[in-house]
């Protein structure tokens, strides 16, 4: 491994480690106040990571995708939501599913405040810039990445919460594909043409 790929991942791997572990806390923790506990009594209301890490999603495919320059993008196991449990469950369905995405906006603005701050520094501490700019940069992909209506991202579920009831079930039945569906997206370069200009309409208002 040549020293600019270890460089990468030892920028990248914390960055994307708290990136999906806050956003799947953040869609328990709602569903908590929602009337669902199920992440909660599954002990996964926590930042420790060793709940949340799933050896594909979040440490395998992410590092893949950096050394080869691809876009990068991993997830954390799910946090468990039971919508049965929610009060209103098919509005808080979607306020669940879009408590993941508004979280890595948020930590996409709190790394644009830290790059700023810690960009005249750059000489003495390289390297907590690299992460803040990671920050800034992964987070906003997540966020724009989940928001794509394809089940099982957050988007899809958006669109099912909002959709009719008999369109939502049809919709639903999608759910299965759906993984195919976004790897075909990315691999073929179609997904990040369809999200780049959000991506880049966000970054240019965080940096």
């Amino acid at each position: 491994m040549s020293s600019e790929a270890l460089q990468l991942i030892l920028v990248v791997a914390p960055v994307i480690l708290f990136a999906v572990i806050l956003h799947e806390v953040a869609h328990g923790w709602v569903a908590n106040r929602l009337g669902d506990p199920t992440a909660a009594e599954s002990g996964r209301l926590t930042l420790s990571p060793l709940p949340h890490i799933d050896p594909i999603g979040t440490v395998i495919l992410p590092l893949l995708l950096a050394v080869s320059g691809a876009p990068v993008f991993g997830w954390a196991r799910p946090v468990p939501v039971n919508f049965a449990r929610l009060r209103e469950p098919k509005t808080d369905m979607v306020k669940v599913a879009l408590a993941g995405p508004l979280t890595n906006v948020c930590l996409a603005a709190v790394s644009a405040v830290g790059f700023g701050l810690l960009g005249g520094f750059a000489a003495r501490g390289p390297y907590l810039v690299e992460v803040a700019l990671a920050g800034v940069v992964i987070n906003v992909w997540l966020a724009v990445l989940n928001m794509v209506p394809i089940l099982p991202l957050d988007g899809g579920r958006v669109l099912a919460g909002l959709l009719p009831r008999s369109q939502a079930a049809v919709f639903a039945r999608l759910e299965p594909y759906g993984l195919i569906i976004l790897m075909v997206l990315l691999f073929s370069g179609t997904l990040d043409e369809l999200i780049r200009p959000v991506q880049q309409l966000m970054l240019r208002a965080l940096l």
